[in-house]
């Protein structure tokens, strides 16, 4: 389940050109009945899906085989422009900025759809720990590994890898709908300084990589694959 972006964009563009046949109209319908229960808060089943939609069993089972893949599939038309995004900067910090200001308010748009889809994750977890999850497939994450390793390329050949590695996976702390819950729901903050704290972050993370690696490395060459 862990589709990659450029994968996910294929995707879109295929089911947008076939809009008109009867199948994408029928997998638009349950995409759209699945978005409108978990944008209410629910993680619906794909027979809770097909009742809701009208559509037989059988028939949403062909679109959506199992439960994880009609999440991912909301999950990725919730994330919508997000998949694509793109910098022209050369400016890692720039280009995180970027891809917060485009990312952080669709997520806020689809907090609920991503707290659904987070709930998911957390259930299967949970079985799986417990020996119950059986030959269920597994709802993984894995979108904001791209598109933060995309945000800093610049850095790629001024880091060693573990170091771009470790910059990559500390910004996703602060990456995705975990920001809101901490922000929002914990410490109660609105959305633009919710927005104003991640960017903050984000934009120290960055530089306080590249500082580290200079004092430490004293490095003016690029980093090899070897370092």
């Amino acid at each position: 389940m862990n589709v990659s972006r450029q994968q996910a964009a294929v995707s879109d563009d295929a089911g947008s050109g076939a809009a008109r046949g009867p199948r994408a109209r029928t997998r638009r319908l349950m995409l759209e009945t699945a978005t409108r229960l978990m944008q209410a808060g629910a993680t619906p089943s794909v027979s809770e899906v097909a009742e809701a939609a009208e559509v037989s069993r059988a028939t949403a089972y062909r679109y959506f085989p199992s439960q994880a893949a009609l999440v991912q599939a909301v999950v990725d038309e919730g994330l919508g422009p997000i998949l694509t995004w793109k910098s022209a900067s050369a400016d890692p910090e720039r280009r995180v900025v970027e891809l917060f200001d485009t990312a952080m308010p669709r997520i806020e748009a689809f907090e609920a759809t991503f707290k659904a889809a987070l709930k998911l994750s957390l259930d299967q977890w949970a079985r799986r720990q417990a020996g119950t999850l059986g030959g269920e497939p597994a709802f993984t994450r894995g979108h904001r590994v791209d598109l933060l390793k995309d945000a800093i390329a610049p850095l790629k050949h001024r880091l060693p890898p573990r170091e771009f590695k470790r910059l990559a996976q500390a910004l996703s702390l602060i990456f995705g709908v975990e920001v809101l819950i901490i922000l929002k729901d914990i410490w109660g903050l609105d959305s633009r300084k919710m927005m104003s704290v991640a960017q903050w972050a984000a934009g120290a993370l960055v530089r306080a990589a590249v500082m580290e690696s200079v004092t430490e490395g004293g490095r003016s060459a690029p980093a090899t694959a070897t370092e």
